[in-house]
């Protein structure tokens, strides 16, 4: 049988090499986002540095203000277009990387907290007469903790999807209106 000391110094033991494995997984998932992002921002900028060349040839062979006016129009849908998909694409990858975090950090706290019940169990089976009141305090603490951290999730998980559903919703309203603006540009010539 174990002593309380020693029980208690595993444990810890225990608690602190699974919060290094958190940090190495949160670290590792921040790396790969990361690199999900400069990915896209290089893609983004060859393609831009492409369509900017072809745009300037086509800007630079109108006859006319008019045509030269017509072709800034024309150009200008598909750029709010681009600026909309890439805002999302990093939404997108800012939000799967949250999800990642979350779900390690869910299973984490959910392992730590069996860790924690059954040492207060055995705790509890080897305490001495009289602290039954202790132990009764320090599970329902437990039990306390476990409901917020319940909330607290549940909450986190609605905030990210409202400001996805935010996102998306601007997104829409911003290319409606950038087509309207192009549609009225393009009745102007």
């Amino acid at each position: 049988m174990f002593s309380f000391q020693e029980q208690f110094s595993a444990a810890t033991k225990s608690n602190l090499e699974a919060q290094i494995a958190l940090m190495t997984a949160f670290t590792s998932k921040a790396f790969e986002s990361i690199e999900k992002v400069i990915d896209l921002n290089m893609n983004v900028a060859k393609a831009s540095l492409e369509e900017s060349a072809t745009n300037v040839q086509q800007l630079l062979s109108a006859k006319d203000p008019q045509e030269f006016f017509a072709l800034t129009a024309a150009q200008a849908q598909p750029t709010a277009e681009k600026a909309m998909s890439y805002g999302r694409h990093l939404a997108g990858i800012a939000s799967s990387t949250q999800a990642e975090f979350t779900k390690a950090a869910e299973a984490q706290i959910a392992e730590t907290n069996r860790k924690v019940v059954a040492l207060v169990e055995e705790i509890s089976k080897n305490a001495p007469a009289g602290t039954e009141n202790a132990v009764a305090l320090v599970k329902s603490a437990i039990g306390s903790a476990n409901s917020g951290y319940e909330q607290l999730s549940k909450t986190t998980k609605q905030a990210v999807e409202a400001f996805e559903t935010n996102i998306n919703a601007a997104a829409t309203q911003f290319t409606q209106a950038s087509a309207k603006n192009t549609s009225r540009a393009s009745t102007r010539k």
